[in-house]
């Protein structure tokens, strides 16, 4: 009783931030619901002169909802589909993943953009926006401003993304009659879920392709948000090493490992092998929902706990690197393809 009377206030706070942008994310999806929730929870927080009461309630959601957000994930993933496509689009996926990382490395130490910020920017635009950066955010303890300057940066690209991909696509002389290239474009140089779809749902409406783009793009995307597992792994080590050499304590993997991971391959093995057996993948659909709610949720807590003020003034340097690992990603996946004869 004392744990609920202590997290009740903040909790039900962010909660009835979120529940309107999750709505306004439905209708106006290339912004998508986690935005508006920042967004809101950043409004919000100016008018509340003391959150003593509630700052408890709101550190729960801003944390542990991320890594719940993570887990229920999994459950969207049908690994046999994914690792059939990852046949095609594995090369690609790599080799963008590893430039947006690189970019972001060299960017944080050239242009000294803060550790967390940059490890954000990076994951989120090379792997699959902010699903990646609420994965990365708990594992290298991501203050609530870090993760609020990533989620707007990889904001601000995905919606370029979803406008001006489309015309691009058909610029660079992509198939009109095939969704295959414009798909693994959208699926690889697209940030997150909701500008892939936009984009993709696009070339189809313009093409009357049905939703052959929009398959094979969300498929990709899927292949990509697998690649969420070994990075979050990486990260946990260098923060447990780093940690090690500074203070002289030993190391212990047991300590930094993202249990949380572990849950949302748990997920995604139980959904495979349900699906094999047969399973209406209906059933699976809540749990995704119910995945993308928890994100709109926790980051209307990262709103609450964000100044915007410093968000502002510190904002251009992470808008820079954004736009690099931007179009680093685009380059590379469009000189992938053409070298694998895909466009």
């Amino acid at each position: 009783m004392d744990w609920i009377q202590k997290h009740a206030r903040g909790g039900l706070l962010c909660l009835l931030i979120a529940v309107p942008s999750w709505l306004l994310g439905q209708r106006f999806p290339v912004i998508g619901g986690p935005v508006f929730g920042i967004v809101a929870g950043m409004a919000m927080t100016l008018f509340l002169k003391d959150k003593s009461g509630l700052q408890s309630g709101i550190t729960l959601v801003s944390k542990k909802v991320l890594q719940y957000a993570v887990v229920l994930l999994g459950f969207g993933m049908d690994l046999n589909v994914v690792l059939e496509t990852g046949r095609q689009s594995l090369p690609i996926i790599v080799s963008t993943i590893t430039t947006s990382l690189v970019i972001a490395y060299v960017l944080h130490r050239v242009m000294r953009v803060p550790g967390n910020v940059a490890a954000l920017v990076g994951v989120g635009s090379s792997i699959c926006g902010g699903s990646a950066i609420a994965a990365t955010a708990p594992v290298i303890d991501a203050e609530d401003d870090d993760v609020a300057q990533a989620i707007s940066v990889i904001f601000f690209y995905n919606m370029l993304a979803a406008l001006l991909f489309p015309a691009l696509g058909g610029i660079l002389g992509f198939s009109q009659t095939s969704g295959e290239a414009f798909g693994i474009f959208a699926g690889t140089a697209v940030n997150d879920t909701s500008s892939v779809t936009a984009a993709a749902a696009t070339w189809d409406s313009l093409y009357g392709l049905g939703s052959a783009t929009l398959d094979k793009a969300v498929t990709v995307k899927l292949t990509r948000t697998l690649a969420i597992i070994p990075i979050t792994l990486v990260l946990a080590l260098r923060r447990a090493r780093t940690a090690e050499v500074r203070t002289g304590a030993s190391f212990r993997l047991r300590q930094v490992f993202p249990m949380f991971i572990l849950y949302f391959v748990a997920a995604s093995v139980i959904t495979t092998a349900a699906l094999h057996m047969g399973m209406d993948a209906a059933v699976f659909a809540p749990f995704k929902v119910l995945s993308k709610f928890f994100i709109v949720l926790a980051m209307s807590a990262v709103g609450l706990n964000t100044n915007i003020v410093h968000l502002i003034k510190t904002g251009g340097k992470p808008l820079a690197m954004g736009f690099a690992c931007w179009a680093g990603i685009t380059a590379v996946t469009l000189g992938m393809q053409h070298v694998l004869g895909i466009w």
